[in-house]
């Protein structure tokens, strides 16, 4: 009963799963391969990149599901001013309504479960890889699913690229933390887990590849290279096998420009960069004319602005949604030079308003289709003033797609290589790469932000800046170390652990094999649960030991934090140079006397 009593205090401090020994080993040995083994990484790897694409699937679904369920029709874009066969008595005036319905049930869900799921996505994941050690909390990839498919199903002007990409990236970002990866190598899963999600959302695996290495990671390591190739890769062919082999959009066939047209291009890549830093700007604009009027809960603040949203899909219901019917008509000719402008501008303020009242969606699409308005717009003024010489109109309008992306996110990469997977057409690459390098030069003139950083800057935050010093650079684990407690062995009975823990420090003890070499831990509670549902008091400890994860006497103290926060407060064993022997103990307490004396 002394023992029972004096461990009763212990277990209080501390918790663990019970393994058998066995089990323990092979977990052991399975997750160390994934954590660190190069072929655990390509597991890792080629499993991201079939959550995404799984993702990927039910995020098209939920989208399709809620616009039918909304509006009535599979996408209400290019449906006219038509009313909601399930609501037939409102006519027209539904709109006026989806989008406080559906704010009614998102706004809640983000704000108490995920608010990084509100706006466009994108940046939150930048900043995860940049500042957080690619740590993404897992709830994310549901909540947004859920919030940006009702968003967008019910006329929330906004793409499917920044919801996908932040889902993909929570999916890396847990299944990393689930293995107990190291910093780079989460970074790595969270970036497969971006180019997985916009490969498959999009058929563009090798848009995807660049859009995760020049916009989340910001570099073309080889290794990395190869592994995002590997996630976008699976996450396309499960996309496919669900959606078609067919691109995302269908466009009309591309011809070749002719050496005269160039400088056309050129002109139309300098005003699509003027057009993507316009967005950006009147993007952040509307968004603080909302945070400034708005003096309520901001759970009701996408309800309440869904009536704003409502007026304006009341006047254009050409803004409903994504809007890629709208974006292919254009593309195809469809519409006058007048109307292509007011579809452009509504493009602009509807996407804007969305994010402003606490909407959740991308703005990569957005800034297609502004670009397809744009490019339309200005190939039919070339046509009316140098005729048949000017080339089609359609031209212009696929290469002001990709100029006006890379003049909001300046990613020019990935604006060339997404819009040559949509045509299929190498001929596009001249003029394309023409305009759009043009319009990046542009967009670089005039801001030093892209339309992502940007959101980040206002919030205080420089990712191109050095990342702020942290208290514990320069120190090793080694240095603020405590002891190894006298160890017990496995053989040891659990009664004579009860005694040797009941007076430990930290009511946990090392556990060795006969050789010294570390087993696991043996925590009082452990102990405890066994004696208290009947366990023989001779049984070994080593059956109740819990394998944390350990970190080694030269690791930096601030990477060894990252694991000692999910640790028990017993904290974490330290291994020497060869893993399996024990030269110290890493405490929560022994971090907080290195934050109070600062690097030596």
């Amino acid at each position: 009963m002394q023992i029972m009593s004096s461990l009763s205090g212990a277990a209080r401090r501390t918790s663990s799963p019970v393994l058998p020994v066995p089990t323990r080993g092979v977990l052991r040995r399975l997750v160390d391969a994934l954590a660190s083994g190069r072929s655990g990484l390509v597991v890792l790897a080629l499993a991201i990149g079939a959550g995404a694409g799984g993702g990927a699937i039910v995020f098209r679904w939920l989208i399709t599901s809620f616009t039918h369920l909304f509006s009535g029709h599979a996408d209400y874009s290019d449906a006219g001013h038509a009313a909601n066969p399930h609501l037939s008595a409102l006519g027209i005036w539904f709109v006026l309504l989806t989008p406080v319905v559906a704010g009614l049930i998102y706004g809640p869900l983000v704000y108490k479960f995920a608010p990084e799921a509100r706006g466009h996505g994108v940046p939150e994941v930048m900043y995860a890889v940049a500042r957080n050690s690619g740590r993404i909390a897992p709830q994310v990839a549901v909540v947004k699913s859920l919030a940006s498919a009702l968003c967008i199903g019910s006329g929330g002007s906004v793409g499917r690229e920044g919801p996908i990409v932040q889902i993909g990236s929570a999916l890396g970002s847990t299944l990393g933390r689930v293995v107990g990866a190291g910093e780079d190598r989460m970074r790595l899963l969270v970036a497969c887990g971006a180019a997985g999600g916009i490969a498959a959302t999009f058929n563009a695996p090798l848009a995807g590849v660049f859009f995760a290495m020049e916009l989340i990671l910001t570099s073309f390591a080889a290794e990395g290279f190869g592994m995002i190739v590997l996630s976008s890769v699976t996450a396309s062919v499960i996309g496919r096998a669900a959606f078609g082999n067919a691109p995302f959009l269908t466009l009309p066939p591309f011809h070749a420009a002719h050496v005269s047209q160039l400088a056309l291009f050129a002109v139309l890549g300098i005003g699509a960069g003027i057009v993507g830093v316009a967005f950006s700007k009147i993007l952040y604009a509307i968004e603080d004319a909302c945070d400034w009027a708005w003096r309520w809960p901001e759970w009701a603040r996408p309800a309440v602005g869904g009536l704003l949203l409502g007026v304006v899909l009341l006047v254009l219901p050409q803004m409903y949604g994504v809007g890629y019917p709208v974006l292919e008509n254009a593309v195809a000719g469809k519409y006058a030079i007048g109307f292509l402008l007011v579809l452009l501008i509504g493009k602009v303020v509807a996407t804007s308003l969305t994010i402003g009242i606490g909407g959740s969606g991308g703005v990569f699409a957005p800034s297609l289709f502004m670009g397809a308005m744009a490019g339309s717009a200005f190939g039919l003024a070339a046509q009316d003033l140098f005729g048949t010489g000017a080339g089609p109109v359609g031209s212009y309008a696929l290469v002001g797609m990709g100029a006006v992306f890379a003049g909001a996110a300046r990613a020019p990469i990935t604006a060339v290589v997404i819009l040559f997977e949509l045509t299929g057409e190498y001929s596009i690459i001249l003029p394309l790469m023409a305009a759009i390098v043009l319009a990046t030069l542009t967009s670089k003139a005039i801001t030093g932000d892209t339309i992502y950083t940007l959101k980040l800057r206002r919030r205080g935050v420089d990712l191109s800046a050095p990342a702020p010093a942290s208290p514990f650079a320069g120190i090793t684990v080694a240095e603020v170390m405590e002891p190894v407690p006298a160890a017990l062995t496995a053989t040891t009975s659990l009664s004579q652990a009860a005694d040797a823990l009941a007076v430990s420090r930290h009511g946990a003890l090392p556990v060795t094999d006969a050789d010294g070499s570390f087993l696991g831990v043996a925590t009082a509670r452990a102990v405890a649960e066994v004696l208290s549902e009947g366990g023989h008091d001779t049984e070994p400890v080593g059956e109740v030991l819990f394998v944390p994860k350990p970190v080694h006497a030269d690791n930096d103290l601030a990477g060894a934090l990252a694991e000692l926060v999910g640790a028990t407060p017993s904290g974490l064993p330290v291994l020497d140079e060869t893993g399996t022997c024990l030269s110290g103990w890493i405490t929560h307490q022994a971090v907080l006397a290195a934050v109070h004396r600062g690097p030596a």
